[in-house]
C-alpha cells in the first residue's frame, strides 16, 4: 500500500468533529476573523481598563474644559475636563457587560422556552406561544420602567430586565427550528431508545439549532446596547459617576455641534462593535451550516 493511501487512511480513522470542521471555515471567512479579532481587542482593553487607562476615571479638570484631540488627550476632553478616552475605556466595560450578560439571560429563557413549545406541541405549545403573543403585545420598554422604578436602579436589574424582554423573538425562532427538527429520523431514533426529553432536546435539538441562536446573539447584543443607551438617555439605566457608551452619546449629541467630538468617538466605538458582532454572526452561521459545508 502506498504512503498516501496510508495517510488517506489514517485522517479517515482520526475522523474530525462538527466544531473542528466550523472552525476551519470560519477561519477562512476574513470579515469573520477580523469582527471577531476586534471584539476580542475590545473585551481585553475593557478587562484590562484600571490598569492602562491614561487618566485617573475621576479626574476633572473645569478650566481647561471640553477641547479636541490633543497630545496630552488623544481622544479630547468633555465639558468638565475629563479625558475622553478613559470614559470610553471605562464606559466599554459596562456596555459589553449589559450586552453579554443580558443578552445571555435573553437567550437562556427563550431557547428553553421555545424549544419545550416546540418539542411539545399540541395544548403545551399552544398555552406557551400565546403567552409569547401576549407579553410581545405589551410595550416592553414601559415594562422595562416600571421595574427600575418598583425595584429601584442598579445595575444587576438592569441587566435582568432588558434580558427578561428580549427573549421573546428568541423564543419564535428556536420553536420554528424544533418543529423543524422534531421529524428528523435522529430525533425519531433518539425518542425510541427511551431518552427523556430533557435530554434529546438538550443533546439534539439546540445543537443543530446553534446556527440560528449564533445569527439571533449577534444582533441582540448591539440591539441591547442601544436599548441600555436609550434608558440612560431617559435617566433610567447607567448613572453618573458610572458612565457607558449610551450615556456618553446622549451627552454627546447635546452638544454635538460645538464639540462634535464627545458623540463621534462613542459613536465610533458602539459602531465598531456592532459591525465586528455582525461579521462574526455571519461568519459563525455559514461555518455552522452542516448543509453548506457538504458543497
Amino acid at each position: 500500500m502506498t504512503a498516501p493511501a496510508m495517510n488517506s487512511i489514517a485522517q479517515t480513522e482520526q475522523g474530525t468533529s462538527l466544531w473542528r470542521d466550523a472552525w476551519l471555515r470560519l477561519r477562512r471567512n476574513r470579515l469573520a476573523v477580523l469582527g471577531l479579532t476586534v471584539l476580542l481587542l475590545f473585551i481585553v482593553i475593557a478587562a484590562a481598563t484600571p490598569w492602562i487607562a491614561p487618566y485617573d476615571y475621576a479626574q476633572q479638570d473645569l478650566e481647561l474644559g471640553a477641547t479636541p484631540p490633543s497630545a496630552a488627550h488623544w481622544l479630547g476632553t468633555d465639558i468638565f475636563g475629563r479625558d475622553l478616552l478613559t470614559q470610553i475605556m471605562f464606559g466599554g466595560r459596562i456596555s459589553l457587560a449589559v450586552g453579554f450578560i443580558a443578552t445571555a439571560v435573553a437567550l437562556l429563557i427563550g431557547v428553553t422556552w421555545g424549544a419545550i413549545a416546540g418539542y411539545m406541541g399540541g395544548r403545551v405549545d399552544t398555552v406557551m406561544m400565546r403567552l409569547v403573543d401576549i407579553i410581545y403585545a405589551l410595550p416592553f420598554m414601559i415594562f422595562i420602567i416600571l421595574l427600575m422604578v418598583v425595584f429601584g436602579r442598579n445595575m444587576l436589574l438592569l441587566f435582568l430586565a432588558i434580558g427578561a424582554v428580549e427573549w421573546l423573538t428568541m423564543a419564535r425562532i428556536m420553536r420554528s427550528q424544533v418543529q423543524s427538527l422534531r421529524q428528523q429520523e435522529f430525533v425519531e431514533a433518539a425518542i425510541s431508545l427511551g431518552l427523556p426529553t430533557a435530554a434529546i432536546i438538550r443533546r439534539y435539538l439546540i445543537p443543530n439549532a446553534l446556527g440560528p441562536i449564533i445569527v439571533y446573539t449577534t444582533l441582540t447584543i448591539p440591539s441591547v446596547m442601544l436599548l441600555e443607551a436609550f434608558l440612560s438617555f431617559l435617566g433610567l439605566g447607567v448613572q453618573p459617576p458610572e458612565t457607558s457608551w449610551g450615556l456618553l452619546i446622549s451627552y454627546g449629541a447635546e452638544s454635538m455641534e460645538e464639540y462634535p467630538w464627545l458623540l463621534l468617538f462613542p459613536g465610533l466605538a458602539l459602531t465598531l462593535t456592532l459591525f465586528s458582532l455582525n461579521f462574526l454572526g455571519d461568519g459563525l452561521r455559514d461555518a455552522l451550516d452542516v448543509r453548506g459545508a457538504k458543497d
